[in-house]
């Protein structure tokens, strides 16, 4: 990639790393369709929009004529196994209305292999709070977490309600959603699923707790 190349948006890094991990996961990179409906996007234009523009920065190539014909780029696998070999993205304090692993919200990369936990971690969310005491997730501790838009009653999710993202345990009852603390001072949380604007980010696969 040039040392010029325009600094990537939010939303740009974030489709850059659904590419690559849907190429892992499956051996082939997501169509348009696939990454419109990752993202809440009316339609695949959008999505073309968006490749079309990390197209322009060098970070993929385009085939014309396929619906998978999404091509990463030498120097963009290049980076991306590096920094698998260093470990997981560190999420801290996620800002409002921004994607999960924005930049912004990484604070490092701790030495912490993805596969170490089933189904693999895809990042660390620093834990804020005591309201998962009871299911021995404390303030402070790393939850490993495997992206994933869907998630069963009675698992721990990362989820997000508005602009707020919270870790929970997931009970689903029809056209409602409640999400559960595992600490008796706080109250459920229910959300409508038709009227609520609330999103799965991933599910919890593992804890840990740093060394002080």
């Amino acid at each position: 990639m040039r040392d010029n190349t325009p600094p990537l948006t939010a939303r740009q890094s974030e489709i850059l790393d659904f590419i690559r991990s849907t190429l892992a996961e499956r051996g082939a990179p997501p169509t348009r369709e696939e990454i419109a409906r990752a993202f809440g996007f009316r339609s695949p234009n959008a999505a073309e929009q968006h490749l079309q523009a990390l197209r322009k920065k060098g970070l993929i190539d385009l085939v014309a004529g396929t619906s998978r014909g999404i091509r990463l780029k030498d120097a963009v696998v290049a980076v991306h196994e590096v920094s698998q070999a260093f470990g997981l993205p560190l999420i801290g304090k996620v800002a409002a209305g921004t994607p999960i692993l924005a930049q912004e919200n990484v604070l490092r990369h701790p030495a912490v292999d993805p596969l170490l936990f089933k189904p693999r971690a895809d990042y660390l969310l620093e834990v804020r709070g005591m309201s998962m005491r009871d299911a021995g997730i404390l303030d402070g501790d790393w939850l490993a977490v495997h992206r994933q838009q869907t998630a069963q009653s009675g698992q721990i999710v990362v989820a997000r309600l508005g602009d707020e993202v919270t870790v929970k345990r997931l009970r689903l009852r029809g056209t409602k959603a409640e999400l559960l603390a595992a600490n008796p001072d706080y109250e459920p949380i229910v959300v409508d699923l038709k009227r609520d604007a609330f999103a799965i980010e991933g599910i919890a696969v593992g804890v840990i707790r740093p060394a002080l």
